[in-house]
């Protein structure tokens, strides 16, 4: 289907990183008709609430951004919340929004989707080919039911529903509780903290040694919006930079932004995680979306950010 500018289009997750920037993003292109519920007013898991949400609102599109999400600490230790949560979540939006006849459904998932020890980079057609990595399995298992119930609505009902599945994604409105937020939001918050704290040393999970790939937000919101601009003809794709670096890397490259002059003090007795994941982003950049933000510049913008947020990010999670 050709998505009018003036189509009513609800993204759920709007209040998180990657909704609110896939908002400002389709704002940007001049979409008239966006909308949102808070978890306050709009509780996903509730199934009576989301089919009373949509016979109201009638939404044409619906952008899945909702998640219930955090590291590698918070999924070690809520397995079943971020297993059953997930798929509550994520059955009453792409069922409901099958039941409305809605034709465009985009559902955003995670890397942690593919095998631990998965060939490098990874494609597309390795999910399901090898086991989990067992800190995030729950989240993962999770996000490929979504991936495959949409694949299925494709195949059945022949409707435009499409999964996006980002790499490690950072920018502003990110997470920034060390309880629950991913590598880079927290070592961003920690060397600042260490800084302000005369460069005292700061302590890092792993060796280090592990290789991460990271987007910056708004460019996944580019591809959301390139997903609702064109039918795309598979049912799975990878949203990538297509570069990768170790954590050791990564920690200097924000300590220099931060401005830390302190150590770093790696804690070898805290878990690595999957070895290595980058993400073939190939499919998708032969399509014509292509990455525009760079991990250096996206360090420099989101430590801004956090900066002139500080005093209300810092405990916030990022959400439905």
């Amino acid at each position: 289907m050709r998505v009018d500018k003036t189509a009513k289009i609800y993204i759920a997750g709007h209040r998180g990183m990657v909704g609110s920037a896939v908002w400002r993003a389709l704002e940007r292109k001049g979409y008239q008709n966006l909308i949102g519920q808070s978890s306050k007013d709009l509780d996903l898991r509730d199934q009576k609430a989301v089919q009373a949400f949509f016979a109201k609102e009638k939404p044409e599109v619906v952008i899945d951004a909702a998640a219930k999400v955090g590291g590698i600490l918070a999924n070690n230790n809520f397995p079943y919340q971020f297993i059953m949560e997930n798929m509550q979540i994520q059955n009453n939006l792409i069922d409901t929004a099958l039941k409305s006849e809605i034709e465009k459904f985009i559902f955003l998932g995670s890397s942690c989707i593919y095998p631990k020890m998965a060939p490098q980079p990874i494609q597309e057609d390795y999910l399901l080919t090898a086991p989990l990595e067992p800190t995030n399995e729950w989240y993962a298992l999770a996000k490929i039911s979504g991936i495959k119930a949409c694949e299925a609505i494709r195949k059945q009902f022949a409707k435009d529903y499409v999964s996006l599945m980002p790499t490690n994604l950072y920018g502003i409105h990110d997470n920034f509780d060390l309880k629950s937020s991913h590598v880079l939001p927290a070592m961003i918050r920690k060397f600042h903290e260490a800084k302000e704290s005369n460069h005292e040393a700061v302590t890092l999970w792993g060796t280090g040694n592990p290789m991460r790939e990271f987007l910056h937000v708004d460019d996944m919101a580019q591809a959301v919006v390139f997903a609702l601009e064109n039918r795309l003809p598979d049912y799975l794709y990878n949203v990538g930079s297509g570069e990768d670096l170790s954590i050791k890397e990564l920690a200097l490259m924000i300590q220099s932004a931060v401005g830390h002059e302190g150590k770093i003090i790696w804690d070898s007795a805290m878990p690595d995680g999957t070895p290595r994941k980058l993400m073939d982003s190939s499919k998708m950049q032969q399509l014509g979306w292509k990455q525009q933000v760079g991990l250096k510049e996206g360090i420099e913008k989101t430590y801004e950010w956090f900066l002139a947020n500080a005093q209300n990010v810092k405990e916030v999670s990022i959400g439905l």
